[in-house]
């Protein structure tokens, strides 16, 4: 047969462990008549007829006999391939370099946790952060990355999704700049001031901007960086403003006070919305034992330092 059914492999096996039709019809879970199909199709596909009748009884071939052992390594490991994997995983053992792509911000909060709380359970697991240099779903389709972690893009139905926490964007200048004696930044006093943009694209307009022309004003983009850790230098050293995702920073959502020095942080003058990051992989991966625990250690460890 040019593409054999590979259901024959098992009743094969069954026929050769059982030694009659009637025994490998009842360990299959088949009728008498089924099971006796499956005989003849067999024979029809080895050229050989199997079980003979010795007596009383049936015994094998000599070809049926030095097939045996080969048909039952076969059928063991096509039950392994197309059953369910069981559930005997053991992550302390696991051995292998899982390639997480996301941005600076989430590597600078949330990298150290990570990467301690994998080692504390799974000492011969790797975590690779790969670098985000534009939003596609291709590395995920072609398997050169394991998980994607940011902002929800059009990354194609196929890709999973699932939130890890919601957050917003905050103003950052340095210590001493004078709108840090301010209790509250207005818009006017915020566009009084020069901007430095985070953004790997190069744009220096983003909801801000929309916000900001909504109330008839508008702000004064001086330089733009390739990163937040960037923008946050030079505001650091300048009397410019960055503006950067608060958990960068380690602030909660109640309050904007930064797990940095030389810097101070403060709520925008206008409205944006709220941001969702997100985890994302391919579905080849979704059954996966060791991604699903890689999935469930990133949900943990965000959720626990947000």
């Amino acid at each position: 047969m040019s593409d054999p059914d590979l259901n024959l492999l098992i009743a094969f096996d069954a026929l050769l462990a059982e030694g009659s039709v009637a025994g490998a019809a009842l360990r299959l879970g088949l009728s008498a008549s089924a099971m006796s199909r499956a005989v003849t199709r067999l024979r029809e596909a080895t050229g050989d007829p199997l079980l003979v009748r010795a007596g009383r009884r049936m015994v094998p071939t000599p070809h049926a006999q030095a097939l045996r052992q080969r048909v039952r390594d076969a059928a063991r490991e096509a039950r392994a391939v197309l059953n369910p994997p069981a559930n005997d995983f053991d992550i302390s053992a696991l051995r292998r370099t899982f390639t997480i792509r996301s941005n600076d911000g989430f590597v600078e909060a949330f990298g150290a946790q990570l990467i301690t709380a994998a080692a504390a359970v799974a000492p011969g697991v790797r975590l690779r952060f790969a670098p985000k240099s534009e939003k596609t779903a291709a590395p995920l389709r072609e398997g050169v990355v394991d998980l994607e972690i940011g902002v929800l893009s059009q990354m194609g139905p196929e890709v999973r999704v699932q939130a890890l926490f919601r957050d917003r964007f905050i103003g950052v200048a340095r210590k001493g700049h004078p709108l840090e004696a301010e209790p509250a930044v207005t818009a006017g006093q915020y566009v009084a001031f020069g901007h430095v943009v985070a953004s790997r694209r190069g744009r220096a307009d983003g909801p801000v901007d929309v916000a900001l022309a909504d109330m008839g004003l508008e702000r004064t983009v001086a330089a733009v960086v390739p990163n937040f850790s960037a923008a946050l230098a030079v505001a650091r050293g300048s009397d410019l403003i960055a503006l950067v995702p608060a958990f960068f920073l380690g602030a909660q959502q109640e309050h904007v006070e930064p797990a940095r020095t030389g810097i101070f942080a403060f709520e925008l003058p206008v409205q944006t919305e709220k941001i969702t990051v997100s985890q994302m992989w391919h579905p080849r991966l979704g059954a996966d034992p060791g991604h699903q625990w890689l999935r469930q250690l990133v949900l943990e460890v965000c959720r626990e330092n947000i």
